[in-house]
């Protein structure tokens, strides 16, 4: 068997109906600027993070993601209700452990993505 050639990763996407609203809600959260490359794609590149990149489907989400991002907060509460004003959605309560504590949400097209301190 041959040896494996390291790969990086370049961008994440999303399947999504409105590529550019969704482009503009995360550039909101994380930072960058939203590009709308034409009506079916769009992305931004969060500062320090890979492009995150949406591009249109014509089906609509209907179960939960396999994957989905854990961004680091200093304040669960207020980042979340930041994202809400943005157009996000709760999932539940504030969960703790003893690996630290989590919110669940979900950015306006229901893809799941978590505040973690």
């Amino acid at each position: 068997m041959g040896r494996l050639v390291p790969a990086r990763v370049s961008e994440i996407v999303f399947d999504c109906a409105e590529p550019a609203a969704l482009a503009r809600f995360w550039a909101a959260l994380l930072g960058g600027e939203p590009v709308e490359r034409e009506p079916d794609w769009a992305y931004v590149d969060p500062p320090g993070f890979v492009r995150m990149a949406f591009q249109r489907v014509p089906e609509g989400k209907q179960v939960k993601n396999r994957l989905h991002l854990d961004l680091e907060a200093d304040g669960i509460t207020d980042a979340s209700a930041a994202a809400v004003r943005l157009g996000a959605s709760l999932v539940g309560g504030i969960v703790s452990d003893e690996q630290g504590s989590f919110q669940v949400l979900r950015d306006p097209e229901g893809n799941e993505f978590c505040f973690c301190e």
